[in-house]
């Protein structure tokens, strides 16, 4: 932690780079905060798990010091009048005070989450990548799961996506070939959503389009059995409307795995307006369960780590476009800081297609026009220059 403090103190071009970028997104994590929408303990671990940072916005700030983020961001605002470079509320009063997140507080009360709903079959629609995932993960917690796709061969494949993880796994020694039989024996695939009557939780991890989910949640409702629990594995779209398609709000709830999920530990546990309480902590507690670290938040666009993360990235863009630092540079004096990875490398892996998607998501729900998505990043979609996938993106792979 300290080589990172020592870094953002240092009076260096990459220094300079470092401070523009993260001081903004300190100060929107601050935000989020002070607004309730997440503890202090689950902002920090959404970044640490979510993307592999070595500490939590929040924590960061504690370790530079209220009064010296505070200090940056207003000669940064006093730069550019973006509003959102001027120090939130909260940072201004513990830069007075010097008082510090740690002291605020924010930890989750009432210790472990338990399963206040049975959970013994889980229930997986979907066959891609993220679908076979969340099969592989739950088959090798012990649950027996039963999984629904479109056709044979797609349900064939996520046995063959498995095996070949499990494969993996043995060749490395951590796992034998009694435990690979074991997670197999767990999977029971099918082409009908009928599958899924007796599951107990269903988690959806079909395409990212609000028709296609809400003409789901309407079967889904009529399948499953009174109470089972109904979870989206939506990365932008709104929990509560795929509540509103069922007869159950109270039982559906966000639960946003990342990718690939069976080695990402994060998971976004989204509550609605009408998620109880019971069936948010019975998510939580099957989350961990499974070796996975869960984070609460509410039905808001980005959630926590979206929400958090693609500004910093649109903010990449923009100060490229505007001081001339090349693509490398930036990336590097990122990666000074312990990032895993510069933000145009980054842009890259996501695909820009789906950053600039989410840029536009998070502006229209939040309108802060210093969201708006930079030019470059519109010009690399219009161009199909996606990143990684297509061969081109910020960079040329």
């Amino acid at each position: 932690m300290q080589e990172i403090v020592d870094r953002l103190s240092a009076n260096d071009r990459a220094a300079d780079i470092a401070r523009t970028l993260l001081l903004p997104y300190l100060n929107h994590a601050a935000t989020m905060y002070e607004s309730g929408y997440a503890t202090r303990d689950d902002i920090d671990a959404s970044m640490r798990f979510g993307c592999g940072y070595p500490i939590g916005p929040l924590a960061l700030v504690d370790a530079l010091g209220a009064r010296t983020v505070t200090t940056g961001l207003e000669k940064l605002f006093a730069e550019t009048g973006d509003e959102l470079h001027q120090p939130s509320g909260i940072l201004t009063t513990m830069a007075a005070d010097g008082t510090s997140f740690e002291q605020a507080g924010g930890a989750d009360e009432g210790g472990e989450p338990q399963l206040r709903h049975e959970i013994e079959t889980v229930g997986v629609v979907g066959t891609g990548t993220m679908a076979s995932g969340i099969v592989e993960v739950f088959a090798k917690s012990g649950y027996d799961v039963v999984y629904v796709g479109r056709s044979e061969d797609k349900v064939d494949g996520v046995v063959a996506r498995i095996t070949k993880s499990l494969d993996k796994a043995i060749s490395r020694g951590k796992l034998d070939e009694d435990g690979k039989a074991s997670v197999l024996s767990r999977l029971t695939g099918s082409t009908e959503r009928e599958a899924l009557a007796g599951v107990d939780i269903v988690v959806e991890a079909i395409a990212e389009d609000l028709d296609i989910k809400l003409e789901l949640f309407r079967d889904l409702d009529r399948i499953t059995k009174p109470g089972a629990i109904l979870a989206t594995t939506t990365s932008s779209l709104s929990i509560s409307d795929c509540a509103a398609a069922t007869s159950r709000p109270q039982d559906v709830i966000g639960m946003h795995f990342f990718n690939p999920a069976p080695v990402m530990k994060l998971v976004e546990v989204v509550s609605a307006d009408e998620t109880t309480p019971e069936v948010a902590e019975t998510v939580r507690a099957l989350c961990l369960s499974t070796g996975k670290h869960p984070v609460s938040c509410g039905d808001r666009a980005g959630f926590i780590v979206n929400a958090l993360l693609f500004p910093y990235l649109n903010d990449a863009i923009k100060l490229h476009e505007a001081s001339g630092d090349s693509l490398t540079e930036i990336d590097d004096a990122m990666k000074e800081t312990k990032l895993p990875m510069g933000p145009f490398e980054l842009l890259d892996v996501v695909g820009n297609d789906v950053s600039l998607a989410i840029q536009q998501t998070l502006v229209s729900t939040f309108g802060h026009a210093g969201w708006t998505p930079a030019p470059t990043l519109e010009r690399l979609v219009a161009e199909g220059k996606q990143g990684r996938k297509t061969g081109e993106g910020f960079h040329t792979y």
